[in-house]
């Protein structure tokens, strides 16, 4: 049992992350029939470790113990062991995750769970140095052979915990704009008035919390919503966070002032922080906003687009240093003598203020290097041309360094959900390279991840047999359904509807709870895990009940079909139901019950109108749909008139206009200020 092979089944997986374990002396199975036969078989419980490529804690465990002989053989001797990719099976992650943090109160990667052989989680922590690690796995062993009754207690009751989702019951009808403002009150108590954001540390974006404040500025012109908003915005976007020379945000900060960050870059994060960004340019006209937005878009498509036009998922914290040592942020980070050294030939006035622009010191603010920043100049983020110049030089020098591990997996939700903020903002401001890069991006998943019969998978690797694999869930369909409209609101293609409206029926047809309403993170003739879930908290990426609300709303009024809206209405009386004991989690649903009471507004644009087309892309509704270009199955094309535009709610018109001036003043309420040219809105 003790044996030691050089390659474990490891290898044969595609996930960049299971590959790293490939040559652990440990004697790893994906997640699957085998290993549980396995644990059967021998009567032993199976060791769950569950991580992704960009986690650093993830990386330490892995040489601490992992690649250790003696931690190796006790564990081969005393378990199966088995590695999930959290991202490549978010379903797994969750249902395990529940359970540590029901036993533990906290939660975390790498995650480690002892399961049996029925998939019933035992006991569960996160990280464990060698020597902790070696006593745990002795204890387990210990408890598993003499005192296995005090384990099936342990199961029962973790069972009945981490089912709580699908037993959740949904309210009798739709929340109303007070469950809005009370849980936005209980979100503003969290806000730090100082540095922005929600709590002191590690501090998280919390996207989905701004855009809640947002409409509330929206509706109310609130000083104190405005704030959370500009204060969170500029902090993030100065700190050490925001990467000033190559763009892109790190996934959080470990301090309360965004100064140093988890130097991993995830692709959710970038698709949610340039949605968010955009929009606050667009309501407030504050330009470092589109600053971030183009530098943030300009790095993915540098950095994480597949050739073919998916977007890979991540980059690690870690680069290796001269000795091939893994050391965190060393990528991104400068001495005084290093960024000199990258500016050699610039005149020296230009580079002590480089450095001074920056924050590059002689004595750092990071383990002796210097994280490049703006927080001494909060909001101050438009460059000098000479700076700028500089800035471009830095790039380029830092682009010959070892680079941090690439995860290059493609993953349908994330592609989609950065596939939404890309097309919005080529709309927003008119970019015809995003435009295309969106387009090429729809196309990559419809060709490489939908299957002939319309089913849609999970995962893509190019080195991968097959590429793609993995069942899709409900927050892959949720997200593909929301960027494939808007994706046609970009284009005028109606392609892109009946991609979003395929999505949402297969969605429906697979995924749908008829008892309590609702849909299960995985579908109906999916794998059974120990229990099936509903994901109904905003976590990293929105909730999927909470972003399909906003899909099947917006389709809805797009298509006519009351059906899309009528199951909308019941996930939002689902999720009604947790808003009280969960107000932190579940911003993306407040702004879906705040988009159902103030109702969407439909725009059909007939023929070919141009001008009128840029009016309406440009000036940003968060209640309007567009409908223009290629007419497809729907009321809004009905005894429609060429180079009109029509703007309706449900489905009730205003009269046409035809002119840009005349829709500005419809979609805004006023008339064009004086000196403004509708041509220049962007």
């Amino acid at each position: 049992m003790g044996s030691v092979d050089t390659v474990n089944r490891l290898a044969q997986e595609t996930s960049p992350y299971l590959r790293q374990h490939r040559d652990n002396p440990v004697d790893w199975y994906p997640w699957g029939t085998e290993a549980f036969e396995a644990a059967r078989e021998r009567d032993v419980p199976i060791l769950l470790s569950v991580g992704y490529s960009a986690c650093h804690w993830c990386h330490v465990m892995a040489h601490e113990s992992f690649e250790d002989l003696e931690v190796a053989r006790s564990l081969n001797d005393k378990f199966i062991c088995v590695k999930v990719d959290r991202e490549e099976r978010p379903d797994v992650d969750a249902v395990y995750m529940d359970a540590v943090q029901a036993l533990t109160g906290r939660g975390g990667w790498p995650m480690t769970v002892v399961i049996d052989a029925d998939g019933r989680p035992l006991w569960g922590g996160t990280y464990f140095s060698k020597e902790r690690f070696l006593e745990v796995i002795d204890a387990v062993d210990d408890v598993w052979r003499n005192r296995r009754d005090d384990l099936e207690t342990n199961a029962v009751a973790l069972v009945n915990a981490i089912d709580k989702s699908a037993r959740t019951n949904p309210k009798d009808k739709v929340p109303g704009l007070e469950a809005v403002n009370t849980a936005l009150g209980k979100i503003a108590g969290a806000f730090d008035p100082e540095w922005g954001g929600f709590g002191r540390s590690p501090k998280f974006p919390s996207t989905h919390h701004l855009e809640l404040a947002l409409r509330a500025f929206m509706t109310s012109s609130s000083s104190d919503a405005k704030l959370v908003v500009t204060t969170s915005l500029d902090a993030m976007a100065s700190g050490g966070m925001y990467d000033h020379i190559g763009g892109g945000f790190a996934r959080y900060s470990v301090d309360r002032e965004w100064l140093v960050p988890h130097f991993e870059k995830m692709l959710y994060d970038q698709a949610q922080l340039v949605r968010v960004y955009r929009q606050a340019y667009s309501v407030l006209g504050l330009p470092q906003y589109r600053q971030v937005v183009e530098e943030t878009i300009e790095y993915v498509l540098r950095e994480l687009r597949h050739p073919d036009g998916g977007f890979y998922s991540s980059e690690d914290a870690d680069s290796l240093d001269e000795d091939g040592h893994g050391v965190e942020g060393l990528y991104y980070t400068w001495t005084a003598a290093e960024a000199e050294a990258a500016l050699a030939g610039i005149d020296s006035t230009t580079v002590r203020a480089t450095l001074d622009w920056f924050g590059i010191t002689r004595q750092g603010n990071f383990e002796g290097r210097s994280i490049p920043n703006r927080l001494d100049h909060r909001g101050e983020l438009r460059r000098p041309p000479a700076i700028e110049a500089a800035r471009l030089r830095l790039l380029e020098v830092r682009s010959r360094r070892r680079r941090p591990g690439l995860d290059d997996k493609i993953l349908t939700e994330w592609n989609a959900l950065f596939l939404f903020a890309l097309a919005d903002a080529a709309a927003t401001f008119q970019r015809d390279d995003w435009k295309a890069a969106a387009v090429a991006n729809g196309e990559f998943l419809v060709r490489e991840l939908r299957a002939d019969d319309g089913r849609w998978c999970r995962s893509w690797q190019a080195d991968g047999t097959p590429r793609a694999r993995h069942a899709a869930l409900a927050a892959d369909h949720a997200a593909l359904v929301e960027a494939f409209l808007r994706l046609a609101e970009l284009t005028g293609e109606a392609r892109w509807i009946s991609a979003a409206r395929d999505t949402a029926d297969t969605m429906l047809d697979w995924y749908w709870d008829a008892e309590r309403g609702g849909l299960y993170t995985t579908p109906e003739d999916g794998e059974a895990l120990v229990v099936r879930q509903k994901d109904l908290l905003d976590n990293a990426t929105p909730s999927a009940n909470s972003t399909a609300a906003h899909g099947l709303m917006r389709l809805s009024a797009l298509t006519g079909e009351i059906r899309y809206q009528n199951h909308a209405d019941r996930i939002l009386q689902l999720l009604s139901a947790i808003i009280d004991e969960a107000p932190g989690a579940v911003s993306n649903a407040l702004t879906a019950i705040e988009l159902r009471h103030r109702g969407l507004v439909e725009l059909a644009i007939v023929g070919d109108a141009p001008e009128l087309v840029e009016v309406a892309q440009v000036l940003w509704r968060p209640d309007l749909v567009l409908a223009w270009g290629e007419p497809y199955d729907s009321p809004l094309w009905e005894g429609r008139v060429a180079g009109q535009a029509y703007l309706c709610r449900d489905h009730v018109c205003e009269a046409p206009v035809s002119t840009p001036e005349a829709l500005y003043e419809q979609l805004t309420g006023r008339p064009v200020p004086e000196g403004m040219s509708v041509g220049r809105l962007r």
